[in-house]
């Protein structure tokens, strides 16, 4: 019988930074394509921190994985094997070490910027074999995607986790309407992304009636125009919805600096602190200088949890199939991306290409999607989504009824 191409050979495969609801179904992707080519899957735990120390390996060749439920079965770290501020001690060397004694010869990392940057410098540096796979929910990892638009190419990222991520995003904001409706409340919901407005976005396709994104910061002058804006809208409905990134940069009376807010200043091994609270300084000052009820609502962890999307499957599927074309060229320092939005059906590998993991960067949202003098969301953004989300409902009441007025 004829040796398959990797048969006698190890691949590892770990997940780093911030969890997905793609992550496992991205594991099992990889896994089960690199098994065709007859090699060792082996998991490594809790990302680069699997790889220091004593190791922390499981075996996943021939067992059961679900990878329609989120999360990570390998769990995560933000560890940087390369000295940082934090930790100024290289630890390569274990990284080396451990990959020896437990004879992995190949390495796919899932990851954003920081997880794939890592893995960029060891095949620079120290030439290890690795193939890089696209994951965040903040969707700014630069994937070189194309949205074409009316004509227009529009440059744009499609990272696995960000579809399922958008999903709850936009089911959420659908249902917090109804409690601002009932209420005349303005509702200010606080979406993860700390440099990129691609997630918060997706609250308008939620129908969002505002949003406010890192790429545009909040001085003196665009604060009091959003007051206005706000007011504005406030008028026509009686209530309204708020989205705005968590790394929204917001005038402080008080400095007379753009700031943003964080909920703690303590960084991790990449440098970057924890942000939050942004959602609840703008309620605060809407209903103070507005007088209108103003409700904070941060959505954290939700757009993180829960159950692969269908899309993302799909798109697993077709980048875990670039991955076994990129193992049969031996072409290490890749990663597979999109090269054109396309909608569910057509998800498929013959769509794909790779890009040299060292132009892995990050891509924030285009003003192409946004309308900065109405802090709206505008068209081409709701036709990027469309591919990926389909047609969304609006929860809302639809009578109104004529008002009765006393007879004497």
């Amino acid at each position: 019988m004829e040796k398959r191409f990797l048969e006698g050979k190890t691949v590892g495969i770990l997940t780093g930074g911030g969890d997905t609801p793609a992550l496992n179904s991205s594991i099992e992707q990889i896994r089960n394509h690199v098994s065709i080519l007859g090699a060792k899957v082996y998991g490594i735990r809790k990302g680069w921190k699997g790889l220091l120390g004593e190791g922390d390996i499981v075996d996943l060749t021939n067992q059961p994985f679900d990878g329609k439920c989120g999360g990570s079965a390998l769990k995560s770290s933000r560890t940087n094997p390369f000295p940082s501020k934090k930790n100024p001690e290289s630890r390569v060397d274990q990284v080396l070490t451990n990959l020896d004694r437990y004879g992995i010869d190949i390495l796919v990392t899932i990851g954003g910027d920081d997880t794939n940057g890592a893995a960029k410098k060891l095949w620079e540096q120290e030439r290890i074999p690795v193939i890089g796979f696209p994951k965040t929910i903040d969707n700014d990892l630069r994937t070189t995607t194309i949205h074409g638009y009316k004509g227009k190419d529009i440059e744009v990222c499609l990272c696995p986790g960000f579809p399922s991520a958008a999903n709850s995003v936009v089911e959420y904001t659908q249902k917090i309407r109804t409690t601002a409706s009932s209420h005349n409340r303005v509702m200010v919901l606080e979406v993860m992304g700390r440099h990129a407005g691609w997630l918060t976005g997706t609250s308008s396709y939620g129908f969002a009636d505002m949003a406010l994104i890192p790429e545009l910061e909040i001085d003196k002058d665009r604060k009091e125009k959003f007051f206005e804006k706000v007011k504005e809208k406030y008028q026509e409905n009686n209530y309204l919805i708020i989205a705005v990134s968590e790394g929204t940069r917001w005038y402080n009376d008080q400095t007379g600096q753009v700031e943003e807010v964080y909920a703690s200043t303590e960084t991790d091994e990449y440098g970057h602190p924890r942000l939050g609270g942004i959602s609840g300084v703008i309620a605060n000052e809407i209903s103070q200088k507005l007088k209108i009820d103003a409700r904070a609502q941060i959505i954290g962890y939700y757009a993180r949890s829960g159950k692969c999307f269908d899309y993302d499957r799909k798109l697993t599927v077709a980048l875990a199939d670039k991955v076994l074309d990129l193992l049969l060229r031996e072409d290490y320092g890749k990663m597979p991306v999109l090269k054109r939005i396309e909608s569910f059906p057509y998800i498929e590998e013959y769509n794909t290409t790779a890009i040299d993991m060292g132009n892995i960067g990050n891509l924030p949202l285009p003003l192409d999607y946004y309308n900065p003098d109405e802090f709206e969301i505008s068209e081409p953004y709701y036709d990027f989504l469309y591919h990926i989300l389909g047609p969304i409902e609006k929860y809302e009441f639809k009578y109104k009824y004529p008002k009765v007025y006393p007879i004497k």
